[in-house]
């Protein structure tokens, strides 16, 4: 297993991504007994958490290898992220996206001058795509999640964290690919091997977890989900994460598209937050009760706020309608 050097990657990117805040969200404290603080990564340069690995990654190729340019697959914000960097460091990236991509985040791509290929119905379709453009240009491959440069800048999150929140004994992460989990369990855990780390997938995009219970990476029929950001396989020749996921997470959980709409509902009342439905999963864990206390002081990862704030505003007032909570006046 590669070296996983979160402490490096955080000096190599702190001009690309910032050190994000977090928030005290005491009404969600009572719904596990705790007090509870969401790391807000939907602040982050590009909107996700992504830009920390894209940036680790892209800084540590060679001149030559640079000059080649990048290649990467994303549902929307890692394709951001790579875009981002690679135009702020000038090297050429395509990113390669399935036809479903969100046209919010598909044009914040294209902002970046990144050259974008849509292509496929499904997600794998669009990287089976991305591998072939890889082999035919001899470009370098910016792998969204199972990559080792890519897991210690995500890793990064979980250095700030112990110093944003010095009693931490919990931490509630989503999970898709695995990349974001692993990096923060690794440099978490390094420093407190007892640390708590919860992954909270949805129902409709749960490859990991389905391969956690095979025993081995499987495939997964994609589903439609508003967690978007977390669809797509974890590869069958997964190389780090499902490894790292398997050995350092702690708690599986799921959370419905309905307990989803919910917890981004929930964010935008009572926090002013936007929050996309990948970003989401880990609030709509705590209010759905599936995630159980036991700590006394937890983060929640809010991972990316890539989602039109339309969109969201119709899921308040939905929220609202059924609750009875809107007001007058």
């Amino acid at each position: 297993m590669a070296t996983i050097d979160s402490v490096a990657a955080r000096a190599a990117i702190s001009r690309l991504a910032v050190e994000t805040p977090i928030l005290a969200a005491p009404e969600l404290d009572q719904q596990v007994r705790a007090h509870v603080w969401l790391k807000l990564e939907n602040l982050q340069v590009t909107g996700s958490f992504k830009v920390r690995g894209a940036a680790n990654k892209i800084l540590s190729l060679s001149e030559s290898e640079r000059e080649r340019g990048v290649v990467a697959c994303s549902s929307g914000n890692h394709g951001r992220a790579v875009a981002y960097v690679a135009d702020l460091l000038d090297v050429h990236a395509t990113v390669c996206v399935p036809e479903w991509v969100d046209p919010t985040k598909l044009q914040a791509i294209r902002k970046h001058r990144a050259e974008t290929i849509l292509h496929g119905a499904t997600y794998d379709e669009a990287e089976a795509r991305s591998y072939e453009i890889q082999q035919e240009r001899g470009s370098v491959y910016v792998h969204p999640f199972d990559d080792p440069y890519v897991i210690a800048g995500q890793g990064t999150i979980g250095l700030e964290l112990l110093e944003q929140i010095p009693m931490l004994d919990t931490v509630v992460v989503p999970l898709s690919g695995g990349g974001l989990i692993s990096g923060i369990a690794v440099a978490l855990k390094r420093v407190e091997p007892l640390m708590r780390v919860v992954a909270v997938s949805a129902a409709n995009a749960r490859v990991m977890h389905e391969s956690l219970e095979e025993g081995r990476p499987t495939a997964f029929p994609e589903e439609d989900t508003i967690a978007n950001a977390l669809s797509g396989g974890i590869g069958l020749e997964n190389n780090y994460t499902f490894e790292l996921v398997r050995d350092l997470v702690d708690d599986y959980l799921l959370v419905s598209e309905g307990e989803i709409r919910d917890a981004m509902a929930f964010a935008a009342t009572e926090y002013k937050v936007l929050v996309e439905g990948g970003g989401a999963v880990g609030i709509a864990a705590l209010l759905s009760r599936k995630f159980s206390g036991r700590g006394e002081n937890v983060a929640v990862v809010v991972s990316g706020g890539n989602v039109e704030a339309r969109a969201v505003a119709r899921m308040a007032a939905e929220r609202d309608a059924v609750d009875g909570s809107g007001t007058e006046g």
